[in-house]
């Protein structure tokens, strides 16, 4: 397990609203979509609020592979990756219904556990 560094969790807090989030499919095929609803959690995981993403959770389902991108206003890239699970219940899903905008289901969360960090060809964890 790798622990987020504190220069990626500075940059966390500069990223542009939208992350891309890419999932593959049971044949292999990767899916990403666009999100906004997330945050950081613990020392290595990444939590994404599910607002009707269905492919995607389709895709969780079959492989426990993701990759998170995530631009800075400063134009800095950085790729989480690591395992991805969903949730329902526990303490991801309450610690996501206290952050996802109201007016958006939360029907659960898909939780990273980030294995490795890049910036550009850069591994940085």
């Amino acid at each position: 397990m790798i622990i987020i560094p504190e220069i990626i969790k500075e940059e966390w807090l500069n990223k542009q609203a939208a992350i891309v989030l890419t999932t593959i499919s049971k044949t292999g095929i990767p899916n990403s979509i666009y999100a906004t609803q997330v945050a950081l959690f613990g020392e290595n995981k990444v939590l994404i609020a599910n607002n009707k993403f269905q492919k995607t959770l389709e895709n969780i389902n079959s492989c426990s592979e993701a990759t998170l991108l995530f631009i800075t206003k400063n134009n800095k890239s950085y790729q989480l990756k690591g395992t991805i699970s969903y949730k329902t219940e526990g303490a991801e899903f309450d610690d996501m219904k206290g952050w996802n905008r109201s007016d958006l289901p939360g029907f659960g969360v898909a939780v990273i556990e980030v294995k490795e960090i890049y910036s550009g060809a850069k591994k940085i964890a």
